[in-house]
């Protein structure tokens, strides 16, 4: 797989070109760009083909300007009025990956979950939906929580309590919060398709 082919970075999307976007497209994409690129840069994954134009779930995200400039204003305020570490926050970020085996969402959040202070070995164990032995007891029970919401929709009596005594109720929320943003986002990703840049072979 070529990763600049627009046809396959983009999954069952073409990348969108930033000269022909609606003014609404444009100023999402400027925002994208000045905020997100450089913090992904950072962390350690990629966001943008060679040509400049948006990959993963940033690409489709431009289809509705509107509701994903308020998806993003969501995610802003979660990340600072969350009671959960950076560390909590991205097992459980991981965790819904796993279960929605959304590519780019894995790829990036390993970067992100590295850069946290996540271990190299925990972080492909959670990718994977495995469950790391050197994750604190609120890390394995908020993997553990993650994992059963994602994949069954329930969590049993049991785990609940164990899950509120880690967390408390202002915890529980601010997780149910967080694994609702992204299981929109893996959402997106899987609907089309979209790959992680490393899936793609030699030019």
């Amino acid at each position: 797989m070529n990763p600049e082919r627009a046809d396959e970075l983009g999954g069952r999307l073409p990348l969108a070109d930033p000269a022909t976007l609606t003014a609404e497209q444009r100023a999402l994409f400027d925002r994208m760009f000045a905020r997100i690129v450089p913090w992904a840069h950072d962390a350690g994954f990629q966001t943008t083909a060679k040509n400049g134009r948006l990959i993963g779930p940033f690409n489709p995200a431009l289809l509705n300007p509107a509701v994903t400039t308020s998806l993003l204003d969501l995610h802003v305020t979660e990340r600072a009025h969350t009671s959960l570490s950076e560390r909590v926050r991205e097992v459980v970020i991981l965790a819904v990956g796993a279960v929605w085996q959304a590519d780019y969402e894995l790829y990036a959040h390993v970067a992100v979950a590295r850069s946290a202070g996540l271990s190299d070995a925990a972080v492909r164990m959670i990718a994977a939906g495995e469950q790391p032995s050197e994750l604190s007891e609120q890390e394995t029970i908020a993997q553990r929580l993650t994992q059963q919401l994602s994949a069954s929709h329930r969590v049993d009596d049991t785990l609940y309590r164990q899950a509120e005594e880690a967390f408390g109720v202002h915890g529980l929320i601010d997780i149910a919060f967080l694994v609702g943003i992204y299981h929109t986002v893996c959402a997106t990703l899987n609907l089309f398709a979209i790959p992680a840049p490393e899936q793609a072979g030699p030019s």
